[in-house]
């Protein structure tokens, strides 16, 4: 069922806020989860020297309340919306890369178990890790294999560290795109953007309302999804292919 969303008064964005790179807020939607802590929020920005749109949907969260699972999909025969119903998500993007036989390409960390080494690549930057208590972003030259990892899933680029857009991110390939990002205090968010270059979901990541403290690239393009169970129903933006993992919110 499709969701109809209504208009929020804009205290946590600010219609008029304005972006590093000029990106501005121009509504914002807003949508509680079916559980406490969780809510999709859907908002609409432009930027003003080229008057381009785009859309971002998010799910945030507190880590009190909620969890992320990465679910491995190895035979590529699930989309998202099947998987997360299956394991009672509250919301869910598309995972990491993977190779042309649908082998995943980085760290794979699915309920505790190493599906795929930690790899060594510029395009691999980052790493999303959880455990018990945590989930934190970070640098790949950052990570070391730790016992108790829940779940872990290595992609890359980092679009923002340190609440600042990711310098040299490039700037000429527009695609959908898929993100983790975290945010002060003990709140993160997965989420989905409109086609856009990753200069472009840099900038809009670290516009100041989102306070958003380190963002991460997951697969984009045709790889894309998003899903959120809302109390007003269910809102879904399907891949267009198969993947081979999934970014999972379950409740704790």
């Amino acid at each position: 069922m499709a969701v109809k969303f209504f208009p929020t008064v804009a205290l946590f964005f600010g219609l008029l806020a304005v972006s590093r790179a000029a990106w501005s807020v121009s509504s914002s939607e807003t949508d509680k989860g079916s559980v406490p802590g969780v809510e999709h929020r859907r908002i609409v920005l432009s930027e003003s020297a080229s008057s381009e749109e785009a859309t971002v949907d998010l799910a945030l969260f507190s880590v009190k309340s909620a969890t992320v699972r990465v679910i491995d999909n190895p035979r590529g025969e699930d989309d998202l919306a099947t998987v997360a119903r299956r394991v009672r998500g509250v919301a869910g993007v598309n995972g990491g890369y993977f190779d042309p036989q649908n082998a995943p390409v980085g760290l794979l960390i699915s309920d505790g178990k190493l599906i795929a080494p930690f790899r060594k690549a510029r395009l691999l930057s980052g790493v999303l890790v959880v455990n018990k208590t945590r989930i934190e972003l970070m640098r790949s030259g950052e990570y070391s294999s730790r016992k108790n990892v829940a779940a872990a899933v290595q992609c890359g680029p980092f679009l923002v560290e340190g609440g600042r857009a990711t310098a040299g991110l490039n700037n000429t390939r527009p695609a959908r795109r898929t993100f983790v990002l975290t945010m002060a205090p003990e709140r993160a968010a997965i989420g989905f953007c409109s086609t856009v270059t990753l200069a472009q979901l840099g900038d809009i990541l670290a516009i100041p309302e989102l306070k958003t403290q380190r963002a991460l690239n997951l697969d984009g393009g045709s790889s894309s999804a998003f899903w959120f169970a809302g109390e007003r129903g269910l809102f879904s933006i399907s891949e267009q292919k198969t993947v081979r993992d999934f970014v999972i919110v379950t409740p704790k």
